[in-house]
């Protein structure tokens, strides 16, 4: 996929910089869950009859019955299981290299699964067709369709297996509409919307937001920065086009935000910068990505980074920059940035 047009930046883009740019980007509504497959973003399903769902992309997926063989983007996957619905077959960011579940597999239990493919590139269309499957589902992080970690070399070879495929749009919305519509994909899959646990994480999600947005109105001159690191660049991104940063922003939070000329180059989405000008922007709390392409924060060695004065002050937090878009995991990425927020000394 990033082979095909701009490998290095849209490969970085990729992984660094918290959504991606895709293919489509070329370096640059949610309806009633029971409306029929004409409405916005309904779903209709029946415990033993045909199951159709309309996804982000307007297209509505048709099976003669609810799927029961479901191979699904490694994100995806876990938001589903927090929502009791089990996939067959995940591809993406599964396991670690000492074999342990990356960040982004939430509560998946990994040795149980049929992994098509764990790195950028991987997706083992022979082991996906003999799971016989029956959906395939994932994100997409832009405006043109493109399923998140399905290989454009591939992709009609992957497609050409049968199994209908729905995806959900994470690319420049708030982080509320992505959930909502991974809900009622799980609905329509049979998940119980109505029970206590969903509740619950529902409930926590909402006071979450309410904590965060008391935050920062009770500190609004604490400015965040969101970065991600590499061996030879600090990506620093600005908070448009990303589901995560465009709702906190919503709430009142105060991004550093790079310039329109200073993102074009990434489509929007970051700004690079080199070690030695890491601290071109003063900030009091540095969110960083988590995700097992980025160096963390430990492992930064660069004497600029330790100078910077949110460092200095341990004012740095992660970022998942890639949610599991289920209420369980979302609601502690609000809880946790508004404790940072809340704590936060001024130091910029």
């Amino acid at each position: 996929m990033s082979h095909v047009r701009a490998p290095r930046l849209t490969r970085r883009g990729i992984l660094a910089a918290g959504g991606a740019l895709g293919l489509g980007a070329a370096l640059a509504a949610c309806g009633d869950d029971k409306a029929q497959s004409g409405g916005s973003g309904g779903a209709t399903t029946a415990a033993s009859g045909p199951w159709s769902f309309k996804d982000d992309r307007g297209q509505t997926a048709k099976t003669d019955k609810t799927p029961s063989s479901i191979v699904a983007f490694v994100g995806v996957a876990a938001a589903l299981h927090d929502y009791g619905v089990a996939v067959k077959g995940v591809f993406g960011p599964t396991t670690t290299k000492d074999g342990k579940a990356d960040v982004q597999a939430g509560d998946l239990d990994v040795s149980k699964l049929t992994v098509l493919g764990n790195e950028w590139g991987q997706f083992n269309i022979e082991k996906y067709a003999a799971l016989a499957p029956d959906l395939l589902v994932s994100t997409m992080f832009d405006d043109a369709g493109t399923l998140w970690y399905v290989p454009e070399e591939s992709k009609k070879k992957i497609l050409a297996v049968g199994a209908p495929s729905v995806g959900i749009s994470v690319y420049d919305r708030q982080l509320t509409e992505p959930l909502q519509r991974m809900l009622e994909l799980a609905k329509s899959l049979g998940a119980d919307a109505s029970s206590a646990k969903i509740t619950q994480a529902k409930k926590r999600f909402e006071d979450a937001a309410a904590r965060l947005r008391a935050a920062t109105k009770a500190k609004p001159g604490i400015k965040v920065l969101v970065g991600s690191a590499s061996q030879d660049i600090f990506y620093v991104s600005g908070s448009n086009l990303s589901v995560d940063l465009e709702y906190f922003k919503a709430l009142g939070v105060n991004f550093v935000e790079p310039s329109a000329a200073a993102l074009k180059a990434s489509g929007g989405w970051f700004e690079n910068l080199s070690w030695e000008n890491v601290d071109k922007y003063q900030a009091d709390v540095i969110m960083m990505d988590n995700r097992s392409s980025a160096v963390q924060p430990a492992d930064i060695t660069e004497a600029t980074w330790k100078k910077l004065p949110a460092v200095k002050a341990g004012q740095v937090i992660p970022r998942d920059a890639e949610p599991i878009l289920s209420y369980d995991k979302c609601a502690p990425l609000l809880e946790n940035l508004a404790e940072a927020i809340e704590k936060a000394k001024k130091v910029s």
